[in-house]
């Protein structure tokens, strides 16, 4: 847990206040970025600086002592931090995300533990996050029961054990939302959602597995439950497994999925993209300053070069304006449905990949030394693309939605049959 707020009990998100803020914040985000992803270790005093300012908590109620912030605030927020150390961003984003989402209104989370943990955060710079994959089920998203176990006892209350993985913030978070199934007892078909676990409760054990390409900083270790003794109300979004599907959830449910969808695209969209535009910075200033003894001219003055930092700027761009549409519509309470905002974080994604994929073309065997940060940014925004929702799972959304879209196509003839060249699986479609 991060230090008490010390002087900005509520910040001033404006952005004639919030912006030069950030931008004083961000060299100190950086100090340590490099030394961090080398050793994998935590940014523990990431987390305390942007605590002394009041921007942990920033997304909780008024009502609970944080400011409410819109979408539009929280991304300003996590594009300075990610283009200073995507990994703090990271961490940030998912505790923005999960107190957003307990707090949204008809939502299933007893007040008491709404307010609880919203004011944890607000105060003391609490950190939360979702744990849902597991090493057998992986994710939730592809279906399955999880492994992890919540069993009802005599007198109400819950035992916990599992063990889940890729638990972004692991060692910095206070409060944990475990993804479980029920074991109550009375023969009923077990329920699945969520259970809330206090990090430094008895039987809560981390195990330090991450060895990551990228945003090694992170902490997203391996965390294991054996025998977490929870209240009954710690049960915090328990249903049959039937739903949770898409088609059972109640319009109020789609509503908030959809907005919860947005939140995450951009907040994601805006890291992976801020790493991008650290990679085009650096990239600026070599070839500004490279000038090789056969050119005698900095590389900046090469047309090749030009129409390569052209290219970056048009990714960027759209990037850009990507992102902006998407916050402004969900500002405004009308986010897109979730298939539209999973083609905005694939589109966002590839688009940053490819622009330090272009900047190591103008920089060479330089982008790929360990003693220059372009190489640092290559493998932070290569997590992107596989950050769930996963590329395929977008597309097979986006291409469904898109065939119940269309009108359907006339009847075609029927082609004659050959009897004696039966089909085969070699020709058989793709699925």
């Amino acid at each position: 847990m991060t230090a008490t707020t010390t002087f900005l009990e509520r910040p001033s998100l404006a952005a004639p206040v919030l912006l030069p803020l950030l931008a004083r914040l961000r060299p100190q985000l950086a100090a340590r970025a490099a030394e961090h992803d080398r050793e994998g270790s935590f940014p523990h005093e990431n987390f305390e600086l942007l605590q002394a300012h009041g921007l942990v908590g920033i997304t909780a109620p008024a009502a609970f002592g944080g400011s409410g912030a819109s979408l539009a605030t929280a991304r300003q927020v996590i594009r300075a931090v990610a283009h200073a150390d995507p990994a703090t961003a990271l961490v940030l984003t998912m505790t923005y995300l999960q107190i957003r989402q307990l707090n949204r209104p008809g939502g299933r989370w007893p007040i008491h533990l709404r307010e609880k943990v919203s004011r944890d955060t607000v105060d003391r710079g609490a950190l939360v996050n979702t744990l849902r994959v597991e090493p057998e089920l992986g994710s939730p998203t592809r279906g399955g029961l999880p492994g992890t176990v919540a069993r009802r006892q005599a007198d109400g209350s819950w035992r916990l054990d599992g063990h889940k993985m890729y638990s972004t913030g692991a060692p910095g978070l206070t409060w944990l939302t475990v993804w479980a199934r029920t074991e109550e007892g009375d023969g009923a078909p077990p329920r699945v959602g969520n259970f809330l676990v206090p990090r430094q409760a008895p039987g809560v054990r981390m195990i330090e597995t991450w060895d990551h390409l990228g945003l090694r900083a992170s902490g997203s270790h391996e965390v294991v439950f054996e025998q977490v003794a929870l209240p009954a109300d710690h049960a915090v979004d328990v249903r049959p497994q039937a739903a949770w599907a898409p088609d059972a959830l109640t319009p109020a449910d789609r509503d908030a999925f959809a907005d919860q969808q947005a939140w995450m695209t951009v907040l994601l969209g805006t890291l992976y993209d801020a790493v991008a535009q650290a990679a085009r910075d650096w990239t600026l200033d070599f070839v500004r300053q490279r000038a090789p003894g056969s050119l005698g001219a900095p590389l900046s003055t090469l047309p090749r070069v030009q129409e390569t930092l052209g290219e970056i700027a048009a990714l960027l761009n759209t990037n850009h304006l990507v992102l902006n549409q998407l916050t402004d519509t969900t500002d405004d309470g009308a986010p897109p449905a979730a298939t539209d905002s999973g083609l905005a974080k694939y589109t966002v994604t590839h688009n940053a990949v490819a622009v330090v994929e272009r900047a190591l073309k103008l920089t060479g065997n330089h982008g790929l030394s360990r003693h220059n940060p372009l190489e640092r940014h290559l493998r932070n925004v290569l997590c992107g693309p596989v950050h769930a929702p996963q590329d395929d799972a977008l597309l097979v959304a986006a291409g469904r939605a898109l065939l119940a879209q269309a009108a359907p196509l006339p009847a075609a003839p029927l082609a004659p049959v050959q009897a004696e060249s039966p089909p085969t699986a070699a020709h058989e479609p793709a699925i």
